[in-house]
């Protein structure tokens, strides 16, 4: 009779769609590791149409794959693998990231130390090791206005803009944060299922920040450990995705409706409209004597402001 499989401390999942080379970077920088605390991978393949599962189950037959016929969103892709992962520790790791060696044991050594810790997340640096500057604090109304607006450009909204982003914080040290880096991030696995996970509302965008905001509220701090680095190569997935902008607005408007109420809606929606009419100014500069082209662009944007506020 063969000795019962040990129980993993850490389970660690993977979310891939369509970043099969990534993905396979990915686990072989985990399996190269001889980790302190035992552990699992847990993949869910979220429907990718460039070979990924079967790649990952050639290369990887110890990973647990879990193959979803479509695309069912990041948060809800996470979920699934929290809900069939074993460990005391869930680690979401995204696809377009490397683990440097240790890092996962340092963070789930935190965590063990640091009852008082709902969630703890590494320092993110580029391929060349190059720091990202990726913990953010929590977006507020004024946020909405200024992010990514001529507003935000000139003061007095660039200071909510510096404020936004952290960029008094230089991400070489450890510090509680608001909103760690979403690329990694590690819970205690129980805490997380009880918390419902990621907000499967929040297709794609804004769940870290829904989830980080919830752990606060719930009295439970967040760390950003610099002692611990994952190399990122950044937003792979979200770069294929055509939808992105219609996704992110809608996103960014169902985070505000559930953290600031059916009241801000109004003041969110006109933001988006204003956004939009920038959008159309800059296309005008983009195809100055090219009426067609300007008159296509225009009307793409119409089409995804429609999109965008539709009930």
């Amino acid at each position: 009779m063969s000795a019962p499989e040990a129980t993993p401390e850490l389970s660690v999942v993977v979310l891939s769609w369509n970043t099969k080379d990534l993905t396979l970077a990915c686990l072989r920088a985990l399996a190269a590791e001889r980790p302190r605390h035992a552990r699992e991978v847990v993949v869910v393949d979220n429907g990718s149409s460039d070979g990924s599962a079967d790649a990952i189950a050639a290369a990887f037959p110890d990973v647990v794959l879990l193959r979803n016929a479509a695309n069912a969103g990041y948060a809800e892709g996470n979920n699934q693998g929290a809900r069939a992962a074993r460990g005391a520790y869930l680690c979401l790791l995204n696809s377009d990231t490397e683990v440097r060696p240790g890092a996962l044991d340092r963070l789930v050594g935190f965590l063990a130390a640091a009852p008082a810790y709902g969630a703890v997340a590494p320092r993110l640096v580029n391929p060349d090791g190059t720091v990202q500057r990726a913990c953010m604090r929590f977006p507020g109304l004024a946020t909405a206005l200024c992010f990514d607006t001529l507003f935000g450009r000139h003061w007095p909204g660039s200071i909510v803009e510096r404020r936004y982003f952290m960029r008094d914080f230089d991400h070489l040290h450890s510090r509680d944060v608001d909103q760690p880096p979403g690329a990694c991030m590690v819970m205690r696995r129980d805490e997380y299922l009880a918390m419902g996970g990621l907000d499967p509302e929040l297709f794609l965008f804004f769940n870290d920040v829904d989830l980080a905001r919830r752990l606060w509220r719930a009295g439970r701090r967040i760390r950003y450990l610099a002692e611990a680095e994952v190399v990122h190569h950044g937003g792979a997935s979200t770069k294929g995705f055509a939808r992105f902008v219609v996704v992110w607005h809608r996103n960014r408007l169902a985070y505000y409706r559930k953290h600031y109420g059916a009241l801000a809606m109004p003041y969110l929606r006109a933001i988006t409209r204003w956004r939009a009419l920038e959008e159309k100014w800059r296309a005008g500069r983009r195809h100055a004597g090219d009426a067609k082209a300007l008159a296509d662009e225009r009307a793409f944007i119409d089409q995804c402001l429609r999109e965008i506020l539709q009930p």
